[in-house]
C-alpha cells in the first residue's frame, strides 16, 4: 500500500470520526433531517463529503461493506477496531481508484497550516502548551526547589 493512501487515511480519520458520531449510519445518504450543531459541521460536513464521495465510487459489494463498516462504527463510537474497520474500507478503495484519491486529497485541508476550533466555557485551544490552567480560583505556583 501507498504510503500517499496511508497518509490520506491519516488526514481523513478525525473527519470520518466526525461524521459517523454527527450523523451515525444515516451519513451515507442526505443529512436532510439530522440536526448537528454548528461546531461540529464543518468538520462532520467534510467528513461526510468524505463518506458520500467513495460510497459514490464504489460498485455494489464495495457499497455494502462501506455501509457496514459506517453501521458498525456508528453504533461502537468508542470501539477502536470499528473505526479501523472503516479506514480500512477507505484505504481499499483508494488502492482500487486512484482518481478517488486525488479528490480525496483535494478535499482535505492542506497540511503546514493550522485549524483549532475551541468552544465551550472555560475551552483551551492550543497548538504547543507548557501551562494551562482554567477554572474559578486558578493558582499556579512554581516548583520549590
Amino acid at each position: 500500500m501507498s504510503a500517499e493512501i496511508v497518509q490520506l487515511v491519516e488526514e481523513a480519520g478525525p473527519y470520518l470520526s466526525a461524521a459517523v458520531g454527527a450523523y451515525g449510519a444515516a451519513v451515507l445518504v442526505r443529512a436532510g433531517g439530522v440536526m448537528v450543531d454548528a461546531a461540529v459541521e464543518g468538520t462532520a460536513g467534510l467528513g461526510r463529503r468524505i463518506l458520500q464521495l467513495v460510497w459514490h465510487r464504489r460498485d455494489e459489494e464495495g457499497r455494502a461493506a462501506l455501509e457496514s463498516a459506517v453501521r458498525e462504527a456508528a453504533e461502537e463510537p468508542e470501539d477502536a477496531d470499528a473505526a479501523a474497520a472503516l479506514r480500512q474500507q477507505i484505504k481499499r478503495a483508494l488502492r482500487e481508484d486512484a482518481e478517488l484519491a486525488r479528490e480525496l486529497a483535494a478535499l482535505l485541508p492542506a497540511q503546514g497550516g493550522l485549524t483549532v476550533n475551541v468552544s465551550g466555557t472555560r475551552a483551551i485551544g492550543a497548538q504547543h502548551i507548557g501551562i494551562a490552567a482554567s477554572g474559578d480560583n486558578t493558582a499556579i505556583h512554581p516548583p520549590r526547589q
